[in-house]
This record gives C-alpha cells, structure tokens and sequence, in this order.
C-alpha cells in the first residue's frame, strides 16, 4: 500500500491529566502505563501498517521539538506543523491537503497520539478493512467501539442493523450522538445499535476535501490556498495569516454529522481515549486493596486509590477513592468520580496568576 499514510494527531495539552501533563510535557508525551510514551505507543503501532517515512504527526512547533528529542526515528519532514490550535477539523485538512499535494490518490488514516490500544493484531486487521472500503468506495470511515459499559464520557454512532454487502465489520451510519447522560447510555447499550465513537479514521484525500468542500466551505477555501503554496518559498510567510482566518470547529460537527457518506467499521480491539486518571486508574493492575501505587510511602487503610509520585513518599490513611498526583511540587487531591474536572482546576490557573504552573 504504497498510497496509504497514517497521520497523528499531537496537538492537545491533555489539561485532564495536569498536573503531569503540561506545555513543556504534555500527555502524549507522558509514560503513563510505565512502559513509553503514549506517542511512542502509537508510532510503534502504526509501523505495522505504515514505513515511517509514510507517517505524519501534526502538531505545533514545540511539542514536534520535544517529540523529536525523545523518537530517533523521526526526522523534521515527518512532521505537519499546525500553527495554532484549532480543533479537529482544520488540523486533519491541513494534514490531508499536505499529503494531497505529496500523493493526489492518497488514502489516509488518522489516529490521535494518547489512545491506549490493546491486541495490535486485530487494530491491523480493522484498520485494513478500513482502507479497503475506503479504496473502493468515496466514503469517510470512522471506527466504532463496541461498548463495554454505559460511559458518559464518550460520544457514540448509531449504526444500521446489517453489515455492507461484501464487508463482514462495516456499517453505514445512522447518527452521531454527544456525550449522552447515564440513562441514555444505558438505553444506548439496550438498543445494541449504538458504537463509542473512537475519533480515528480512514478516507481518501480526495474524499475528505470533497465533504469538507460540501459541509464547511469556508474552510475548504482557506485550506485550498494553503494546499496551493505547500512545497514553494510563499509557504511560511503566509501560512500564519491563513491559519489565523480559520475558525475552530470538530471533525464531527464540521464534517461527518452532516455528511452522507460515512460508514463504520466496528472494532473489536481494546481500546481507550483515557480521558481521565480514573480511566487511568481502571486501565492499571492493583494490588489487594484496589490501589494503584506509583510512589514510594505507605497507603495504610487506604483502598481504591491512585498514587504518583517520582520524588516525594506518600502516607495515607483511611484514604478512599482518590486521585492523589504529586509532580514538581505541585499536588493534587481529587475525588476519582471526579477526575474529569482537573480541566476545570487548569481553567482557573491562568486568570489567578498561576501560569507558571501549566
């Protein structure tokens, strides 16, 4: 498959997994299952599908140094660099319009850079059925996960109740659905028809511009005049004012709710966007009381807990279902359920002046 790239999306700052997570060490940059780095996880994995010369990570200036500094196999040209921060939407066409203009009959699958992914062979075998109905067929695919439990945390597709002809894992897609409350969940996972929304997929490049050209036409024009100087001398002097034109939207709003085109493939690998330490906490072994210990000190009487720390001992007791997270200084004491809202602590560094610590 001389034609198929594999692009990683590497932008976020994972602000859910501050305090460890932070500008100058962001989470895709983190070891946070003690084995490498959640990028490197992915890199490996995709190097059973794509040479790395095929691979593209799109990110901004710094993180593509700081991932530089800890892959050896990468060079400069494998990076795409996104000059600021704009969702998913913009940041995926700036990608495809690059490989567009190095490949015109490119097929393309992207995969954010912090996913934790289980059993390679069968993530192979889905990403092939993938790049298969994309090369035969003009239709955007996503990836859909057979749910495990009713998470609130995921959006999820809808799905036909029948395969498509000649496919064994391949669905046309009913509709998209936000982050759903626990009892729709629940009536989600009732239903059979509804698949977690994995946020990875395949497609050609001559697909993805045609429906960002159908569904979001500002953007289309914007990147068309980006695509038009990529590989000349205008390149870097105009990409900012271009860049700066754009207005962030998602993938999923911008392109596939709206678009009729888009099929599923249904996954049965083990997968997780770990979006939270609780997921974190769930994804580790634990010993036998249900904690999760990354540190050295004591968890007396203490259960269901998860401890970091590289350089302080921590001493619990009576302890219960907490995050507790030491890292340069900076701690953090949170209740598991709630980990999600370490977002909500970061929101309110900057405005009380505690920038220093992002």
């Amino acid at each position: 498959m001389n034609n198929y790239y594999s692009i990683i999306m590497a932008g976020g700052v994972g602000k859910r997994f501050w305090p460890r997570s932070r500008k100058k060490n962001p989470k895709q940059l983190l070891n946070i299952f003690q084995t490498d780095t959640m990028i490197n996880l992915t890199i490996k994995r995709l190097e059973k599908i794509s040479t790395i010369n095929n691979i593209f990570i799109v990110t901004n200036h710094s993180q593509a140094k700081m991932i530089l500094a800890q892959n050896n196999k990468l060079k400069w040209k494998n990076f795409i660099i996104e000059p600021s921060g704009k969702n998913t939407a913009p940041a995926i066409a700036l990608a495809v319009a690059h490989i567009a203009k190095k490949d015109p009959t490119a097929i393309v699958g992207l995969f954010p850079a912090d996913h934790l992914i289980k059993n390679d062979e069968k993530f192979i075998t889905s990403v092939n059925e993938a790049i298969k109905v994309a090369t035969m067929r003009n239709v955007l695919v996503t990836f859909g996960i057979k749910p495990t439990f009713p998470s609130t945390g995921y959006g999820y597709i809808q799905i036909e109740k029948e395969t498509l002809p000649n496919y064994d894992f391949v669905y046309k897609t009913k509709t998209f659905a936000e982050k759903p409350n626990l009892s729709t969940a629940e009536r989600f996972i009732e239903s059979k028809e509804f698949l977690w929304n994995s946020g990875m997929f395949v497609w050609k490049c001559t697909t993805l511009l045609k429906a960002i050209h159908d569904h979001t036409p500002e953007l289309f024009r914007t990147i068309s005049k980006i695509k038009e100087l990529i590989g000349t001398k205008r390149y870097e002097s105009s990409i900012e004012k271009l860049w700066s034109s754009i207005a962030p939207i998602s993938i999923d709003y911008g392109v596939l709710e709206k678009a009729t085109n888009v099929k599923v493939v249904l996954c049965t690998f083990d997968w997780s966007d770990i979006g939270s330490w609780d997921a974190v906490y769930k994804l580790n072994d634990k010993d036998n009381n249900q904690n999760v210990k990354h540190s050295d000190g004591l968890l007396k009487e203490s259960t269901g807990n998860y401890v970091y720390s590289k350089n302080s001992q921590i001493f619990t007791y009576n302890i219960h279902d907490l995050i507790i997270i030491e890292d340069n200084g900076v701690v953090l004491v949170i209740p598991k359920k709630d980990s999600e809202h370490v977002k909500d602590i970061v929101d309110t560094l900057q405005i009380n002046d505690k920038e220093n610590l992002l």
